[in-house]
């Protein structure tokens, strides 16, 4: 049996790229797919840049699965100044609130976002800072800003960054995995879209630049497909006991830029935790004495 059979996932950005490709797999693999879009193939029509967008599809996918969903897929994404800041960012951590609840009553919820290997370079600090503080308006003046003075680069990056720790922060409380409710993100590096080929490609010295700032030595600009396969894994029920991660899917980049750093100095506790661990680890000793 397919593994997607009987499921009922929402997917963004389905006009084309990986989440086109994301929803034909799904689907191939017996998941019934609800497409948000722009395009005429969509199920649901909206550009998610706005509040009123963003509510009318809650609504739609609502209406389009009365039995409920099993998992959202939040592919949609943009390069282009506050386009890149409400849809990237905002309208991403939106739904996935919207639609909390309705993942809480499926007996396997998923829920897995699109970041990038881009967030592993430096972004603009205030424009992560706006957009974890919650602050639209300011986000997006932010980024006007960067594009006027000629740091509009910066933006995309500076939208991926925050969505990765408002992830890790929220993946592990108890409203998402206290309700068993996995959340994750996939990263993937540079791979052929078609949004791809008409920006960062379309430039052979743009993309030399890409290749140092971003190195894939299992080539660039990558494939698709692979992206949507890992997508489509945290989806699955599969999926089981795994929550609160950033999947790079980017041909090694990350690991060529961090190297060992991740695990070189180890974890480093906290007082209160570190406190507790010693209590109990004493409590421990002090209960095997008493049973000898």
């Amino acid at each position: 049996m397919p593994e997607h059979t009987g499921r009922t996932y929402v997917v963004t950005g389905t006009d084309s790229g990986i989440g086109e490709v994301l929803a034909a797999r799904l689907e191939a693999s017996g998941a019934h797919v609800i497409r948000c879009g722009i395009g005429e193939t969509a199920d649901v029509r909206a550009d998610l840049t706005t509040a009123e967008d963003r509510s009318f599809t809650v609504e739609q996918v609502r209406n389009l699965a009365p039995a409920g969903i099993d998992g959202v897929a939040l592919v949609a994404g943009s390069g282009d100044g506050d386009v890149a800041v409400r849809l990237n960012y905002f309208s991403t951590v939106a739904l996935l609130n919207a639609l909390r609840d309705d993942l809480a009553r499926a007996p396997q919820p998923r829920a897995v976002v699109v970041s990038s290997s881009s967030s592993l370079s430096p972004g603009d600090a205030d424009l992560v800072d706006a957009c974890l503080a919650d602050d639209e308006r300011r986000a997006v003046a932010i980024a006007g800003t960067l594009v006027a003075r000629g740091r509009g680069a910066v933006v995309y990056r500076s939208t991926k960054i925050p969505l990765n720790r408002w992830l890790r922060r929220t993946a592990v409380d108890e409203n998402w995995a206290g309700a068993g409710i996995l959340l994750n993100a996939v990263a993937p590096g540079i791979v052929e879209t078609e949004a791809a080929r008409r920006g960062v490609l379309s430039d052979p010295a743009s993309a030399r630049v890409l290749q140092d700032a971003l190195p894939q030595p299992l080539g660039m600009p990558g494939p698709v497909e692979p992206v949507a396969a890992a997508i489509a894994w945290l989806l699955s029920p599969d999926a089981a006991f795994t929550t609160g991660q950033v999947h790079f899917v980017d041909g090694g980049a990350e690991a060529v830029l961090r190297g060992e750093a991740p695990f070189a100095t180890g974890v480093r506790y906290g007082p209160l935790r570190m406190t507790r661990m010693i209590a109990w680890t004493v409590i421990g000793r002090l209960r095997a004495l008493r049973a000898r």
